[in-house]
């Protein structure tokens, strides 16, 4: 990849995770809204734009980061396990979709039911389904597994600051920006080094 390439993803990717941030936020974090509108104070209202579209440009490069360090991880593990490289990433998706239930189940509080926490994973494998079946149509069998990999385990990885806050807000504020811009890096390197991988 040239970096005229990799200067286009990255700023791109960074666009993406700042206007999709400050979309959610418009619905997730309301309330910021509604204090700077009522009564309108534009230098407030444009701080509030500034602070949300910031947030969604960390998210982006958070996204980044695990994108440029999973292409490292599986070069590595394809030389190091080989043809038990896929077997490794199914053991590792279904160990995180674990994860993602068991653990914030635990830490809830006792009332809290376990539909929530095994609806955000079935969402999560939904989705990541769903972009690994069209980065597998757009270049060949066997990027399928990879694919989900990155966008359970990788996607996952990347949201655990949110998951650790205590306020819920953060936790859709965040996953949603990681899932845009990890499902755009996806698929767009194929794109980007004109190769089928």
């Amino acid at each position: 990849m040239t970096s005229r390439k990799w200067v286009r993803l990255f700023l791109t990717t960074l666009l993406l995770g700042g206007v999709i941030t400050l979309l959610v936020s418009f619905v997730v974090k309301s309330e910021a809204y509604t204090k700077v509108l009522q009564p309108f104070d534009f230098f407030e209202l444009i701080g509030v734009l500034l602070f949300f579209s910031g947030l969604g440009f960390i998210f982006s490069i958070i996204s980044q980061m695990g994108f440029f360090a999973y292409l490292t991880v599986h070069q590595f593990g394809r030389g190091m396990f080989r043809g038990f490289w896929p077997s490794m990433q199914i053991f590792l998706i279904v160990f995180t979709l674990f994860d993602l239930v068991y653990f914030r189940y635990q830490a809830a509080e006792e009332s809290a039911g376990i539909w929530p926490y095994l609806m955000t994973a079935l969402a999560l494998l939904v989705i990541a389904a769903i972009v690994s079946y069209i980065k597998m149509k757009e270049t060949n069998k066997h990027a399928f597994v990879p694919a989900l990999f990155f966008m359970v385990v990788v996607t996952t990885i990347e949201w655990v600051p949110a998951l650790r806050s205590d306020g819920q807000d953060y936790v859709w504020m965040m996953i949603l920006p990681l899932l845009a811009c990890n499902t755009y890096q996806l698929l767009l390197l194929h794109r980007l080094t004109e190769k089928k991988a």
